[in-house]
């Protein structure tokens, strides 16, 4: 006799293999996401897509008078004259340092104050100090400036601590020497995005599985190794995709601080690749060389992006494609 069993028959349809669905299928699924990303979809190609002729420029001896067929082309002639140029390399030595000081010190300082807040077990002192951290982000640069240039005054506050400490005699113009600038960038650029640049960290560690932690502590391990070996490793997937983002904009030291905080003796140390973009197209009318050197920061950071990118995925980290 044959023994009873408790399964159920299966139907024709559970017998069929499972069909993937096709590419037209998944966008049909998504039409309200996809519905809604329409406008941006707009916005991005008038407003980083169409500027693109402008690229035209950089191969012309422009002229602004003349119409687009009577421009006269000169191939890469104005690339030849930018890298010949010496005012070009200068700025270029200060982009990639600020930067680099950008990357170092945002990330360090953003992912420290981040694991620090994740400890803190008083939630209203956490709220407190996540609050006081986050608003100079939400000055803008123009502020901010003010502030630091106040700060850092012969009669400001720096001097004045110094010299009661006993560390100087006589006040420091810190902004008229230009071998302080990068620090003083370094130390304006953490101050103000420090906040803001550890909700990503903080939202990482929030979806570390809380029961790691419990088999640590039952495991006898302390606060500290409960960091270097659960939260640090947690978080690495999106330090390690922000940082391939980051390396993206490794020639893109941004605009506002060091133009705002520069000054005819600390020029030599703050201007920057998009400040000489500025000057070339605003103030010499070169707008072929302007456009040149434009270019010539987009075409790097894609390089740098897809390299990191690139390195990341043979290393087996997390990516962005």
């Amino acid at each position: 006799m044959t023994q009873p069993t408790n399964q159920l028959p299966l139907s024709d349809a559970m017998l069929r293999p499972r069909q993937e669905k096709t590419f037209f299928q998944k966008l049909w699924n998504q039409k309200a996401l996809l519905a809604m990303s329409v406008p941006f979809l707009i916005w991005l190609f008038i407003f980083k897509y169409m500027p693109l002729w402008g690229w035209t420029m950089a191969f012309q001896d422009y002229k602004i008078a003349r119409k687009f067929s009577e421009q006269e082309w000169i191939g890469f002639e104005t690339f030849k004259r930018m890298l010949t140029n010496d005012h070009f390399w200068l700025v270029m030595r200060n982009t990639v340092v600020m930067s680099f000081i950008q990357i170092v010190l945002g990330f360090v300082t953003a992912i420290t104050l981040a694991i620090l807040l994740n400890e803190l077990k008083n939630i209203y002192f956490k709220r407190v100090v996540q609050t006081i951290s986050y608003l100079p982000h939400f000055i803008s640069w123009v502020v901010a400036a003010n502030i630091v240039t106040t700060v850092l005054a012969s009669e400001g506050i720096i001097n004045e601590l110094l010299m009661k400490v006993g560390l100087i005699d006589t006040p420091i113009m810190w902004l008229l020497k230009g071998e302080y600038f990068w620090g003083i960038f370094g130390a304006a650029i953490t101050w103000k995005e420090l906040g803001w640049n550890t909700i990503i960290y903080l939202a990482a560690i929030t979806m570390i599985d809380p029961s790691l932690y419990e088999a640590a502590e039952i495991d006898g391990a302390g606060r500290w190794r409960k960091i270097w070996h659960i939260t640090l490793p947690g978080m690495k997937p999106v330090i390690v995709v922000l940082l391939i983002m980051n390396l993206g904009y490794i020639i893109e030291s941004g605009f506002e601080p060091q133009y705002l905080l520069r000054n005819g003796t600390n020029k030599t140390y703050s201007e920057n690749l998009d400040i000489f973009v500025l000057y070339y197209g605003m103030n010499m009318a070169d707008y072929s060389l302007s456009t040149a050197a434009s270019m010539f920061k987009t075409v790097v950071s894609f390089i740098f992006l897809f390299t990191a990118n690139s390195i990341a995925k043979r290393l087996g980290e997390s990516r962005l494609f």
